[in-house]
């Protein structure tokens, strides 16, 4: 009993940081997840980090810290994202940080995989694959969720479309750090409501870091439901995109670049269409490849589930996540870039 006892203290200490916002329908899933982790309680600190909710997502919390006194609930006055995860490594102990997802579900050897990676790759950063999951198997949540899971949607990001191997990667969804990763390069950037783990991973890769997706864990993200939730999703991601760039002096990676290149040929083909018909030609041509792209993943998706009804839902989903992404992109351009434009008076 002495001898376990000592080989469980000698686990390092893992700190678990969790914001959330509105999340009554998915965070006792989460909960259950942290519980039913198969590391062991006194090594572990749980904070779930609550934006003031509306709902009943405080009072699940505290149900569940009253059983449990490793979790704690901590109020994020600010809101967004990164105020609750510098909220909660400014409270951390842990030699390693574990950030999760209050929209999501976990397997129950999620923290010890995850930090038995962190020290056997001798790496920064690890993260598993991203397996988007409708909330419901209606064919609107399902296609949204397959359009996600496409690299014809979201392009070459593996910890969405997944890998064969351990990868070295630009990003992973959450991270398990090493909390000597805070105090070298800093905390999240505060100013990037969205983005700020595409900026935080990058600078880490500039300051010489490491990060890993290990394929083999899995955490299922629950997509959004409605199309307008879509767009106003991969539109904020788009907004930000340029500020994360100013603050890296580069790009954080290539794939960015497609959905606005797409909506300014679209914008520059449709006006000078009216002038000249090698425009419209030029038009014609570009829209026919991206159709028959779409329409090529459209028939890829609908073989692989076997439902030939998200034909009628897949082509225009792919439309408005390159369009919302672009669009917000190029806003993020003229606010950032041009107008240098402070980020609580546009968002």
């Amino acid at each position: 009993m002495t001898i376990i006892s000592d080989k469980i203290q000698m686990l390092p200490f893992v700190s678990i940081i969790i914001p959330s916002f509105n999340e009554e329908k998915f965070i006792g899933g989460v909960l259950d997840n942290i519980v039913e982790q198969d590391y062991p309680h006194e090594r572990l600190e749980v904070f779930l980090i609550d934006g003031n909710s509306r709902d009943k997502t405080r009072h699940l919390i505290l149900l569940k810290a009253k059983e449990h006194p490793f979790i704690q609930l901590l109020i994020n006055e600010k809101q967004y994202v990164p105020f609750a995860l510098n909220l909660g490594i400014s409270r951390a102990k842990g030699e390693v940080i574990v950030i999760m997802g209050s929209h999501s579900l976990y397997p129950l050897n999620y923290v010890s995989s995850l930090v038995e990676a962190l020290f056997k790759l001798d790496a920064d950063n690890v993260g598993g694959v991203l397996i988007n999951s409708a909330t419901n198997s209606s064919l609107k949540p399902t296609a949204i969720a397959k359009v996600l899971s496409s690299l014809f949607g979201i392009g070459n990001a593996y910890f969405r479309i997944g890998s064969k191997h351990i990868k070295r990667v630009d990003t992973v969804p959450f991270g398990c750090y090493h909390r000597s990763v805070f105090d070298r390069i800093g905390l999240f950037d505060e100013e990037l409501f969205k983005n700020q783990d595409d900026e935080f991973n990058a600078r880490l890769i500039q300051k010489g870091g490491s990060i890993y997706l290990i394929p083999e864990i899995k955490i299922i993200y629950f997509t959004r439901e409605s199309v307008k939730a879509l767009w106003r999703m991969f539109f904020q991601y788009g907004f930000f995109k340029p500020l994360v760039n100013l603050k890296l002096k580069q790009p954080a990676n290539i794939r960015q670049f497609f959905p606005p290149v797409f909506v300014i040929f679209l914008f520059l083909t449709l006006t000078g269409s009216y002038f000249s018909p090698w425009i419209f030609y030029s038009l014609i041509a570009g829209g026919s490849i991206y159709i028959l792209a779409n329409l090529f993943f459209t028939l890829k998706i609908m073989l692989e589930t076997r439902r030939p009804l998200l034909l009628f839902f897949l082509p225009w989903l792919f439309l408005v996540l390159h369009l919302a992404y672009g669009w917000g992109y190029l806003i993020g351009i003229v606010k950032f870039v041009f107008f240098n434009t402070a980020v609580q008076n546009n968002f």
